[in-house]
């Protein structure tokens, strides 16, 4: 049957487009052209359009035969042709808008633009080990995009934290001189600044985890960055993994992996042999001392605090940054060197709950020297600015599970060797350091080279819930960057079992950690819908059948976030006073609770300036009380 005459002019328009440009060899005849001819056509330019759009058409031309009736099949391939034209124009449009990249001569990953723009184009996976400074997080994404990578689909970049994935693509949006959310945007929890027309998306790993559940081949991407790999969280391990996987069957797709320390060995080797590219950071010698020589000597932390801080202080100016384990040591050191009235000198703590005007001192130049007191925050995700010497004690507090006690533990351990020299490069970077590690150099040569990944040192159930719910087959058989333990996999598996998540009938699967045979049972489609924990969402839904569902969404909501209430070191009585309105003598649960309703009750009264004002006033952090209202309102929805 001859198509109809707009059918014919669209099939020249489009001949004239891509056959004569080369585009798509096909030969085309405008009188007498067959609906088969036109599903052929259609089938050739659907390959050089965006990549969902491309599928979606070919999904539609299978679905045509199902259609017996002529008429009927001819009516729905001019809907087709008609969607096909503007998917086509959309991409050529995509193609004349990409914009201009330039690349700031002072960063060393400039200098290696063509090489590493080379290797992106020969490999599927690439590499990149960069020093801190060399500015691998802000050029990359603009070399794949200089090289046509992100035209049929985004480049996605994972960045492990919100705050880096909003600040980098602002600074990615400000050297291409666009706004933020055209042609560069990001996507984090609660928050997205995004459109059609972005090349570019910066997002947690998070949410490309979740966006697996509904693009299983991460089809609106034609190139994955994840960057900060040597974080080696669950979520990046398991991206690790799924990736591995699907590559075989996306041979478009490039992924590019980078971090500032990483076992390139180990990398490359997981992804057949990927290609490393080593770039040096923008860093000034550092000297590195070790204050203990002898490891049988009694060891007083604070004391060899004040002998390191007094040491450099002798060695001219600039600021000192102290690595600490916690808040509780933070505030101790705190007031202990406060107490002993350096000269000139402001001492200043980071931590969690510090409010924010606390942390904001940090940031700002100051004349007097600042020691500033962090934990392992400092290594990497934090850049403290104007730090020309470093003191290490050697330690931090690395969250562990136990198979045998069944708790996520927070001892402290001594850091690795990767995460010792991360320290150390903190004060390199604006004059030449000193890096004084309170502990020997035959300490530092027998530590681990790299920090455990968290798949080693934490509990399973939400890695296997999340295996089981995408049916990725067997546990063991997950091709994991470092595969766990069987007992810590036993583990995770009995905890689902035991909150009812997985069917009963499957013993002989779960002995086999056999996710092919392993089935959620209602409660675990349930839970595994809901973006907490396991055992949290196990309370959320036993909380409906006991008629308690507001309450509870609204207490593991809290859990699930860092906690909103802040403890300035100035002001400690007066916050703890504050805090103390909330708290209920039979349940913190129940502290939690009276905490949110009072929150709500002054919101609904006052102007958001007000309540901004409020939540500074009684010591309460705003973003993370917002946070925790946003997730109460996302559970709900789920629900």
């Amino acid at each position: 049957m001859r198509a109809s005459l707009y059918l014919i002019e669209s099939v020249l328009f489009f001949y004239e487009l891509f056959i004569l440009s080369d585009h798509t060899p096909a030969a085309i005849d405008a009188i007498e052209l067959s609906n088969d001819d036109l599903i052929k056509i259609i089938q050739k330019q659907s390959h050089h359009c965006m990549l969902l759009d491309g599928i979606k058409l070919r999904a539609r031309l299978r679905s045509l035969r199902k259609i017996k009736n002529e008429s009927r099949l001819t009516s729905t391939l001019e809907k087709i042709n008609n969607d096909c034209s503007k998917a086509l124009i959309r991409y050529e449009q995509r193609v004349s808008n990409v914009p201009k990249v330039s690349y700031p001569p002072q960063l060393p990953v400039s200098q290696l633009e063509g090489k590493i723009a080379k290797a992106i184009k020969e490999n599927q996976v690439v590499i990149l080990a960069g020093e801190t400074g060399s500015g691998k997080t802000t050029q990359l994404p603009k070399i794949c995009l200089s090289v046509g990578r992100g035209i049929k689909g985004m480049i996605g970049h994972t960045q492990p934290r919100r705050l880096a994935a909003r600040s980098v693509a602002e600074r990615i949006a400000d050297e291409m001189n666009t706004e933020l959310g055209d042609a560069v945007g990001y996507r984090v929890r609660f928050s997205d600044k995004l459109s059609d027309s972005s090349y570019i998306k910066l997002m947690t790993d998070g949410i490309l985890l979740a966006e697996i559940v509904n693009d299983p081949y991460l089809n609106r991407y034609d190139t994955i960055i994840i960057d900060e790999a040597h974080e080696r969280s669950l979520n990046i391990d398991f991206l690790f993994g799924y990736l591995k996987r699907i590559l075989p069957k996306r041979p478009d797709l490039k992924v590019i992996i980078t971090s500032a320390t990483i076992d390139t060995e180990r990398f490359s080797k997981h992804f057949n042999e990927a290609p490393v590219i080593e770039v040096s950071g923008r860093t000034y010698p550092v000297e590195v001392r070790y204050q203990v020589e002898d490891e049988s000597e009694h060891f007083d932390q604070l004391q060899s605090i004040f002998d390191a801080v007094d040491e450099l202080m002798l060695e001219g100016d600039g600021d000192i940054l102290i690595f600490m384990n916690g808040e509780r040591e933070i505030r101790d050191t705190s007031d202990a060197l406060s107490k002993r009235k350096l000269y000139n000198t402001v001492i200043l703590p980071l931590y969690a709950r510090l409010g924010y005007s606390e942390q904001a001192k940090i940031f700002k130049s100051s004349p007097q020297r600042k020691i500033v007191l962090a934990t392992n925050v400092a290594e990497t995700s934090l850049t403290v600015p104007g730090i020309r010497y470093v003191i290490d004690p050697g330690t931090a507090r690395i969250s562990r599970y136990s198979y045998r006690t069944k708790v996520q533990r927070l001892p402290i351990e001594k850091v690795s060797q990767a995460s010792a020299n991360q320290r150390k490069g903190r004060c390199g970077r604006v004059a030449d350091g000193i890096c004084i590690r309170l502990y020997s150099e035959q300490d530092f040569d027998v530590r681990s080279p790299f920090t455990d990944p968290e798949i080693l040192r934490t509990n399973l159930a939400s890695v296997i819930l999340q295996m089981v719910s995408l049916g990725l087959g067997h546990i063991e058989a997950f091709p994991f960057l470092q595969a766990p333990d069987s007992r810590n996999i036993n583990d995770g598996v009995r905890l689902l079992e035991e909150i009812g998540a997985l069917s009963t009938n499957n013993d002989n699967a779960k002995r086999k950690h056999d996710s092919t045979q392993l089935t959620l049972s209602k409660i675990g489609l349930q839970i595994s819908k809901l973006p907490i924990d396991p055992r949290l969402a196990r309370m959320v839904i036993e909380a409906h059948k006991n008629g308690a569902l507001q309450q509870l969404l609204i207490i593991t909501a809290g859990l699930s976030i860092q906690d909103p209430r802040e403890r300035p070191i100035e002001h400690q009585q007066k916050s703890d006073l504050c805090h103390q309105k909330h708290l209920d003598k039979t349940s913190d649960f129940i502290g939690f609770l009276n905490l949110y309703n009072h929150l709500q009750e002054q919101q609904e009264s006052l102007s958001n300036s007000r309540f901004r004002k409020l939540c500074r006033d009684e010591f309460l952090n705003y973003n993370r009380v917002r946070e925790w209202q946003d997730l109460v309102v996302q559970l709900t929805q789920v629900l």
